[in-house]
């Protein structure tokens, strides 16, 4: 081999090893950059996913929140027919009161009526014994 050849074949040997180096590189790189997007992959399914549980934990919010109303009207309905119930009480013992004073009054007016029809019957018997003695009898 001539003397211009080995530099030449030296040349070529570094070149194919830069090209190798090069080569390995490049692989790495590959792999750092399918890394990194696989990182990148995961991230953005983190992301979404995180976005997902906002989401609902913002959609539990405003149902707990719709339910606390619904909550609230329901105590406020319950407290409302505990009143009416109260006042349907009081309403009812006032009726009470109200029929037993009503029967006091009947039996008052059935007792004055009787007393007076035993005064009337009273004075009839007395108008017909009088009616009945001779007015020559009279001493």
């Amino acid at each position: 081999m001539s003397n211009d050849s080995i530099p030449s074949e030296l040349k070529r040997v570094k070149a194919e090893q830069g090209r190798e180096a090069a080569e390995g590189t490049r692989e790495a790189a590959d792999d750092k950059r399918d890394n990194a997007e696989e990182h990148r992959a995961a991230a953005e399914s983190a992301r979404t996913e995180a976005e997902e549980f906002r989401v609902l934990a913002e959609k539990t919010r405003v149902l707990h929140e719709v339910l606390r109303a619904q909550l609230e009207s329901v105590r406020e309905a319950k407290e409302a027919l505990r009143q009416a119930a109260e006042e349907a009480r009081l309403a009812a013992e006032e009726a009470r009161q109200a029929t037993i004073a009503a029967v006091a009054a009947t039996a008052d007016a059935l007792a004055a009526n009787l007393a007076q029809m035993q005064f009337l019957e009273d004075a009839r018997k007395t108008v017909r014994q009088l009616k009945a003695t001779d007015p020559r009898d009279v001493h």
